[in-house]
């Protein structure tokens, strides 16, 4: 009886606060990435953010602003659950998904729990972030693959490059291909953009359309980051250490992650053009 009641009760917030609310908890969340150091993760999650409040400003005319006093309580815990996802459980899951959480938070105070599936496609987005901080554990290594891709585009460029294993030797040094370096991670991060660039532009509906959007989003990750790691064995020598640390940091991954994302932007718009004239 009383969850009836508390249903019952229409809460209507003005659109202004829960604008300011959302502006507050994207930069609560961005800077939680640049005080612990993590620009590229930075950077993707600005996109995020911003494919998110474009969708949501595209169709704000139609969503319905109408909550109850059940689904406020609900999002006022999922807030509480989500700064004690990053104070007391994990900084790393919280970076991933606290975008999903505070939006969730967010819907729930503004249209309630009737109104949520209007939100599928933000909510979709925002959890395609956090899926790296969860599926990397459970996918298998790629990188004795980055290694010999990275080993191809070094001797197609003229370096004397010997493969041993997931190790790349040069004569003036050597690398050693690790997990973390394999470009997994970015390859799910372009993949959810790839999500975010299908959810954007509903035109490209057929199956080859989404097919190439999506393998695309992969192979641009892969390559990207098979270049990354040629020019770090490059740069392995005892002469470039400082400028290798550099390349090798997350302020050097930022660059990358940029690139990946220039690239494949500028093959969205390609096709975009290819299939306006059709639709």
């Amino acid at each position: 009886m009383m969850a009836l009641n508390l249903r019952a009760t229409k809460i209507r917030l003005p659109p202004w606060l829960l604008l300011v609310a959302a502006a507050t908890l994207a930069f609560i969340h961005l800077g939680t990435n640049l005080k612990w150091g993590n620009y590229s993760h930075f950077a993707i999650s600005l996109v995020y953010w911003v494919a998110v409040g474009s969708i949501v400003r595209d169709k704000h005319r139609q969503i319905k602003y109408q909550s109850d006093l059940y689904s406020c309580g609900l999002g006022i815990l999922t807030f509480g659950f989500t700064f004690a996802l990053g104070a007391v459980i994990s900084p790393n899951l919280f970076l991933g998904f606290a975008p999903l959480f505070m939006a969730l938070a967010l819907m729930l105070l503004a249209s309630g729990m009737e109104h949520l599936s209007q939100y599928y496609s933000e909510l979709i987005i925002l959890f395609a972030l956090g899926v790296p901080k969860i599926a990397l554990k459970f996918l298998p290594d790629i990188a004795p693959i980055t290694a010999k891709f990275s080993a191809f585009w070094l001797y197609y460029c003229g370096f004397d490059v010997l493969l041993q294993e997931n190790t790349i030797i040069l004569p003036q040094g050597a690398v050693d291909v690790v997990p973390s370096c394999s470009g997994l991670n970015l390859i799910l991060y372009m993949l959810g953009l790839s999500v975010i660039f299908l959810s954007i532009f509903p035109v490209l509906q057929t199956k080859i359309m989404k097919f190439l959007v999506v393998i695309m989003a992969a192979m641009v990750g892969f390559f990207v980051n098979s270049l990354r790691v040629a020019i770090l064995a490059l740069l392995s020598g005892d002469l470039s250490r400082l400028t290798f640390e550099y390349w090798h940091s997350q302020e050097g991954a930022l660059i990358f992650v940029m690139l990946s994302v220039l690239i494949y932007s500028v093959f969205c718009w390609l096709i975009l053009g290819y299939s306006a004239p059709k639709h």
